[in-house]
């Protein structure tokens, strides 16, 4: 028999950010976290960081926003992750990531996930132009053979502002939460 005053412990989601567009919209991503009973914590590439209101979603989260290494003996700020989404995910990371470089806390992270068996998924945003480079598709065909969760963002029309309204930052959750037994 189960102890009924046993605390339940909270998933833990980081999500990745980067230099997209529609990187200050994250907050919609937190929300929904927030609303299915995650923890979140937010970790962005160093570029990603000027797109985001740092301030906001530290007080959204209750966590500092991460970009940089911590220093060694340096306590870390956030929990482990349970799961990891990226969202949104830039060509220049995914490419990245699928690379195995590592010159950011963000892809250090994400480059570790594989590792450690975190589940992750990743909800690319970019333009059509970007997405015709051939090494897009091979970094996309290196993430699924590492089980990354991959989203449908269809991929938008170059210089023209971008498909921000069709971006569905709640499908990052929908892809992970059966990955950790939870109905999406």
């Amino acid at each position: 028999m189960t102890d009924p005053t046993a605390t339940v412990k909270k998933p833990f989601l980081y999500v990745v950010v980067c230099a997209c567009g529609v990187a200050a919209d994250v907050g919609r991503l937190i929300t929904a976290a927030l609303q299915r009973d995650w923890g979140v914590g937010v970790v962005a590439t160093p570029q990603g960081l000027t797109f985001l209101d740092v301030a906001a979603v530290q007080e959204q989260t209750g966590h500092p926003v991460r970009s940089a290494w911590r220093a060694p003996g340096e306590a870390r700020p956030l929990p482990p992750a349970d799961a990891i989404a990226v969202a949104p995910a830039s060509f220049n990371t995914i490419n990245k990531w699928a690379a195995g470089i590592s010159d950011t806390l963000a892809l250090g992270i994400l480059c570790e996930a594989y590792g450690m068996g975190v589940p992750t998924a990743v909800l690319p945003y970019l333009n059509a132009a970007q997405a015709a480079h051939p090494a897009y598709a091979r970094s996309l065909e290196v993430l699924r053979e590492m089980n990354v969760m991959i989203g449908t963002y269809e991929p938008h029309r170059p210089k023209a502002g971008g498909g921000a309204d069709r971006f569905r930052w709640e499908e990052a959750l929908d892809l992970l939460e059966p990955r950790l037994g939870r109905r999406a």
